[in-house]
């Protein structure tokens, strides 16, 4: 353990047995069970929103999920010498989702639409909201549009400036159609809504943040953590951003889809609305923007091959997609 670590885990009231690295923080082996050790960089008004949060779940008797442990101080913010940040959670002995397995795909799927039945709530403290969809796509369709223009000034263009130009035309119609999409659909009621009656995201709801644990009865479930992102927002935003995760990691398979909305629709119903919005979603050139945008804004005279073959894969998966949307949403995408 390293001394910083065992500066910050000398704050809490347990006796650390052993420590190892995980992803971004430190898992921590306690008489106490399993703690999470991880820096964060949460403004000093967000942490009694998530606070709130994990209290209101864990009283609705929603018990899969991690939470704060205050330190000796009784706050749930450790703050080193340095400035250094640190918050320790409670957490659960599981394995991450397998994204692959079908059956641990359906488990996550099912626990989202558990959570969001629960996250209808009313906040004392401010949670935040999304930004606006159409304001989003448009300023990821004007930085396409800026970066083509870049690229076409470059005098000697290499691989990925290249391979930019000849999939743009392409790419930018589907951003221009999911775009134009979003704009003639029932968005903005939907966003209005979610307002309205206080419904929240889990705001990075994926694998890494999905633990595979065993319950009492030996069956697995599904243990959500890593709530720092939560705010208000179309609910099926989480659904979205998991099933294209999920999709891409299975080559857009529609039966890893049917498995994920099936599984999520059987306790949380999703309207005609909704599904519109997931298909819009899923329109939109979300990764070749992405890449784009990281080639943009990095030192341009070395580019990793990497970077070429992110590039690469997000035009092949916009081509599986095409079927995928035509499949799973049962009507074609005009014009592409």
């Amino acid at each position: 353990m390293q001394e910083l670590e065992q500066n910050v885990l000398e704050q809490y009231n347990m006796e650390i047995s052993s420590t190892r690295k995980i992803r971004g923080a430190v898992l921590c082996d306690t008489n106490r069970g399993w703690f999470l050790l991880k820096e964060v960089s949460l403004t000093a008004n967000r942490i009694p929103a998530l606070c709130e949060l994990y209290e209101y779940l864990r009283t609705e008797g929603y018990t899969h999920l991690d939470h704060i442990e205050m330190n000796r101080e009784g706050g749930h913010i450790t703050e080193m010498e340095n400035g250094e940040k640190y918050i320790l959670k409670r957490w659960c002995d599981g394995k991450e989702c397998e994204i692959r397995r079908s059956e641990e795909l359906v488990e996550a799927s099912a626990e989202l639409a558990k959570l969001h039945l629960l996250l209808q709530h009313p906040m004392e403290n401010k949670c935040g909201q999304a930004e606006h969809l159409v304001k989003i796509y448009e300023k990821h369709d004007r930085e396409l549009k800026k970066v083509r223009r870049f690229i076409r000034k470059v005098p000697l263009k290499g691989e990925f400036e290249c391979a930019f130009l000849k999939a743009f035309d392409s790419m930018y119609e589907w951003a221009q159609a999911a775009t134009e999409r979003l704009g003639n659909s029932d968005y903005e009621k939907l966003r209005n809504d979610c307002f309205l009656t206080g419904k929240m995201i889990h705001g990075e709801y994926n694998y890494h943040n999905i633990l595979m644990c065993r319950d009492m009865r030996s069956s697995k479930v599904a243990a959500i953590t890593n709530f720092e992102k939560f705010h208000q927002d179309v609910q099926v935003e989480d659904l979205y951003y998991f099933l294209r995760k999920t999709m891409e990691k299975n080559g857009w398979k529609e039966r890893f889809a049917d498995a994920v909305l099936n599984a999520y629709s059987a306790i949380r119903p999703i309207s005609s609305d909704e599904m519109d919005y997931l298909r819009i979603r899923l329109m939109y050139p979300e990764k070749f923007w992405k890449v784009a945008s990281v080639y943009y804004h990095s030192n341009k005279a070395w580019m990793s091959v990497k970077n070429v073959e992110k590039l690469q894969t997000a035009v092949m998966q916009m081509k599986q997609k095409k079927k995928f949307l035509k499949a799973v949403f049962n009507e074609p995408v005009q014009g592409l």
